[in-house]
């Protein structure tokens, strides 16, 4: 009876939730899939993780040569193929008190036996002087995001390690010249990662060297350094009117804020778990770059993830039989054609099967109807971004399509606005085509914009509501930006939800007189009201105290 009851209050129950979409999080969620465990996945980005921004993976066992989002994109079907679920949104805390887990996010609550931590790590801040102040103007953190806006200027790549290495070839495609400082007398990646570094001709090595300082005005213009076996100091000034970069690879940060006094950590905060990747905290296991390791690759992290699933599955069923509980598993997702919506039959180059099933669940959530509006003009983007939105808008009637003849409403074409039915703006808009990493959050601003949207805290409700003079966000992004997303998905919830924001979308590669305007060296780029920039991703919080304080 006492089982009955509690069955009753939980009708969405997971065995396991997976916190974290890179290469141990899909490999765990495939594995209990398979089992016949319900399991989801919650990813805050995108799915895939760090190795995404990776063009090359030719070390993988099996696989000759691919990308990093090929490599993950294909974990993430397999994993969905054997009925593994996926959410997009952030997990602000966990509870772990009792044999039912909840995994609280910004989309609700989601409860579990078991928990999975596969957050990774994010770069690593040196802390010379000006790293910070100069982050975006010229120090960078990803060369794949950002390596193009140093086309043609010499470039300095601090640290020497695999993503050094790697990332300092990279750079060469666009630099004039690529200066590696490492503060060590040689690599400590594998000597056949360096190989290539070593043997470039548009590379020099500088060994046993620590940066010391960076300054300039709105760019880079001086870097200091200094040998630290000799002392000796060198400066470096780029020819006059001209700048440089710094792109800093020196490791990476455990992302345990989560667990932070939950679970054990190390020193450098990384989560200690046994052989079976449990933790020290009862029903919480890792797996990935998160935790205690001697070497951080995909397929170590692929390892943890497959072993972690595998115990917990025995987790799983022994809570089972102790609650009495047995979470339903998914309906099979694969359809007949006569069982498949209507609105999915459409035939498009776009979508996959995958893509097409995520996008039907944020349609039939949508309260109101939207109507795309285009401003085009006579470039292969326009045409691109037409055929995109036409695809789109032919998948549901919850979106239609309209395209303005009004000739200078739009300067900044091509241009799909997101507008209510009546034609009112939403205040949402994406200037260019809304591919790559941006795909996701440009989907998820449909979904804010015709409501429900994404749950809000009181807090953060109460400090949008109290917004009472016009604020416009310009969010500039490149589609190959990891880090991006997060910032457009959260100025589109704050959009939605105050009629007085703004939230302007811009793909830079299509606009570079923006990037001129604002000495964009690195994205995410915020402006707002024209007069104050930032950089770097912003979570919501992040964003609305960025806001408050430069109003």
């Amino acid at each position: 009876m006492a089982s009955f009851n509690i069955m009753k209050q939980i009708d969405n129950l997971y065995d396991v939730v997976v916190v974290g979409g890179g290469p141990a999080g899909l490999t765990a969620a495939l594995y209990l899939a398979r089992a016949q465990y319900r399991v989801l996945v919650v990813e805050k980005d995108h799915f895939g993780g760090q190795i995404t921004i990776t063009a090359e993976v030719v070390n993988y066992p099996g696989v000759e040569h691919t990308s990093g989002s090929a490599l993950t994109e294909t974990m993430r079907k397999q994993a969905q193929n054997f009925g593994a679920e996926f959410l997009l949104a952030e997990v602000e805390s966990l509870d772990l008190n009792g044999d039912i887990k909840t995994v609280k996010t910004n989309r609700g609550d989601k409860q579990c036996f078991g928990i999975l931590l596969a957050t990774g790590a994010h770069p690593r801040v040196i802390g010379f002087q000006g790293e910070e102040a100069f982050q975006g103007h010229g120090v960078a953190y990803c060369a794949t995001c950002d390596g193009e806006f140093f086309t043609g200027k010499e470039v300095f790549v601090v640290g020497g390690g695999f993503a050094a290495a790697e990332e300092s070839v990279f750079l060469t495609k666009y630099a004039s010249h690529v200066t590696i400082l490492m503060r060590e007398d040689d690599f400590t990646c594998a000597k056949t990662v360096a190989q290539p570094a070593r043997n470039h001709e548009k590379i020099t090595i500088r060994t046993n060297v620590a940066v010391e300082e960076v300054r300039g005005d709105s760019e880079l213009r001086y870097l200091r350094y200094r040998n630290l076996e000799t002392g000796e100091v060198t400066e470096y000034r780029p020819p006059e009117g001209d700048t440089f970069g710094v792109f800093v690879f020196a490791g990476y940060v455990p992302d345990t804020n989560l667990v932070r006094g939950l679970a054990e950590l190390n020193e450098q905060g990384y989560v200690v778990t046994d052989r079976t990747q449990r933790t020290t905290a009862e029903g919480l296991y890792a797996a990935g770059d998160v935790c205690v390791k001697s070497l951080r690759q995909v397929v170590t992290a692929v390892g943890d993830g497959a072993l972690a699933a595998t115990e917990l599955e025995r987790y799983a069923e022994t809570m089972q039989k102790k609650t009495g509980l047995c979470p339903e598993l998914p309906k099979a997702s694969v359809q007949t054609q006569e069982e498949q919506p209507q609105s999915l039959q459409t035939s498009t180059d776009l979508f996959d099967e995958g893509m097409l099933a995520q996008l039907q669940a944020v349609f039939s959530k949508m309260a109101r109807p939207l109507v795309l509006q285009l401003f085009l003009d006579d470039t292969p983007v326009s045409e691109e971004l037409e055929h995109y939105m036409k695809d789109l808008s032919a998948l549901t009637d919850k979106l239609s399509l309209e395209v303005s003849q009004e000739p200078s409403s739009e300067p900044n074409r091509p241009c799909v606005r997101v507008c209510q039915k009546d034609g009112t703006w939403t205040g949402l808009s994406f200037h260019g085509v809304p591919g790559g990493h941006e795909f996701t959050s440009f989907v998820l601003g449909l979904y804010n914009a015709a409501g429900p949207g994404q749950a809000l805290d009181p807090e953060a409700q109460e400090a949008i509501q109290a917004m009472d003079q016009p604020i416009n966000l310009k969010v500039l992004v490149s589609l190959s930006c990891t880090m991006c997303p997060d910032l457009v998905t959260a100025a589109q919830r704050l959009a939605s939800a105050n009629s007085k924001v703004t939230a302007e979308v811009y793909d830079l590669n299509h606009f570079p007189a923006l990037r001129e305007q604002y000495k964009v060296m690195s994205v995410p780029c915020l402006v707002m009201n024209d007069a104050h920039v930032s950089f770097g991703k912003k979570n919501m919080q992040q964003l609305l105290d960025w806001i408050q304080s430069g109003q």
